[in-house]
């Protein structure tokens, strides 16, 4: 069978009995980085180390098959560097094609970077929805954020520390610079940090530099009764009343949960007729 079992995402201690002893009864380990794998086999004193296989991003689609044949005999483990393998982590075309096959997948429940953030961000938990990592590119990334500007539910994203600044101003451009949000770093390790505020303030701090793994938890879109016509009808009287398009933009987003960046250009085209 094909076990997929979740690894420690930062202390060792959270590796669970039922962990070390599939560890030690495994014929084959499947792990994203055989080096990170073994390093962890080694500070859990598995001594009968199991035979380590390659798997990630760039092999899975070559090796996933013949994965699949040994664990028709065989009991091989699917495990990533951290957390739950296939989640926004190489194994998705694996399990897909053992359960085409008739093979039978379970799971070693463990530590999640996904979950233990949301569960310590402070925002709402009943309703979530978990977004990977954004596009690397500016505009690409615009647009995604502009496509989740209304969701209500509280969304979930991995960030590298060299991104998350300009990735909280990009939120806050999108979604209002008062939508509340968590940057949870170096999640049950040493340095442990939930650094909790609004868009914009977050932007702002991690403007001097943020180190660590990151997982940001942003709260999901106010309700509102507002419609975008209605919401640019407001726009447009509060600039007929004096006051600068671009405040009055951001103020009815902020009211409304709707992309500032959208009303203005609709605001801008409603003013000028040019697109």
């Amino acid at each position: 069978m094909l076990w997929l079992a979740a690894t420690p995402i930062g202390n060792l201690g959270d590796a669970s009995p039922r962990l070390r002893e599939a560890f030690e009864s495994a014929d084959a380990i499947a792990a994203e980085d055989t080096r990170h794998t073994a390093q962890l086999l080694r500070l859990l004193g598995i001594e009968a180390r199991p035979e380590l296989i390659a798997l990630h991003d760039h092999n899975e689609r070559d090796r996933a098959s013949w994965i699949v044949d040994r664990a028709e005999h065989e009991e091989i483990m699917l495990v990533s560097d951290a957390g739950m393998p296939t989640v926004s982590d190489p194994g998705f075309r694996v399990v897909q094609l053992a359960a085409e096959r008739g093979v039978t997948v379970s799971a070693i429940p463990g530590p999640s970077a996904v979950i233990t953030a949301l569960a310590v961000a402070g925002l709402p938990t009943d309703r979530f929805t978990f977004e990977g990592f954004l596009p690397r590119k500016a505009g690409e990334r615009s647009r995604a954020l502009r496509a989740l500007a209304a969701e209500r539910r509280t969304l979930v994203f991995f960030e590298a520390p060299s991104r998350i600044a300009d990735t909280l101003t990009a939120l806050a451009e999108e979604f209002g610079s008062e939508r509340s949000a968590a940057v949870c770093r170096e999640l049950t390790k040493l340095h442990e940090e939930v650094k909790r505020g609004s868009l914009g303030e977050l932007a702002e701090w991690a403007s001097a530099g943020v180190r660590g793994e990151i997982v940001l938890v942003v709260a999901g879109a106010p309700e509102t009764a507002a419609s975008p016509e209605t919401a640019l009808d407001e726009v447009l009287a509060r600039v007929g009343a004096g006051e600068r398009m671009k405040d009055a933009t951001r103020a009815v987003a902020e009211a409304t949960g709707l992309s500032a960046k959208e009303l203005y250009a609709a605001a801008l085209t409603a003013k000028t007729g040019v697109r």
